[in-house]
């Protein structure tokens, strides 16, 4: 499983472990496995998807700017917002 956390400049929004993370790049989209290269990108607003399971329905969070960070700890998502 992968470790994903959401954290604004408020609060920590979510800290979980979830199958795979799909994140709004300014580059484009992005997913994120467990054991994915190190990595870091800034997000454009929009939509970050989370799968719990590999064949689930994904939950989307709103987000506003910020970036993203793969590390062997897992995924981290600075983001400047999140709607919950």
């Amino acid at each position: 499983m992968l470790h994903f956390e959401l954290v604004t400049p408020e609060k920590l929004v979510r800290s979980e472990e979830v199958y795979m993370v799909v994140v709004p790049g300014t580059e484009g989209d992005f997913g994120v496995l467990e054991g994915h290269a190190p990595f870091m990108s800034t997000v454009r607003d929009g939509g970050v998807q989370v799968y719990r399971t590999q064949n689930g329905t994904p939950e989307t969070i709103a987000i506003r700017g910020g970036f993203a960070e793969v590390s062997a700890k897992g995924l981290t998502v600075l983001a400047e917002h999140a709607a919950e």
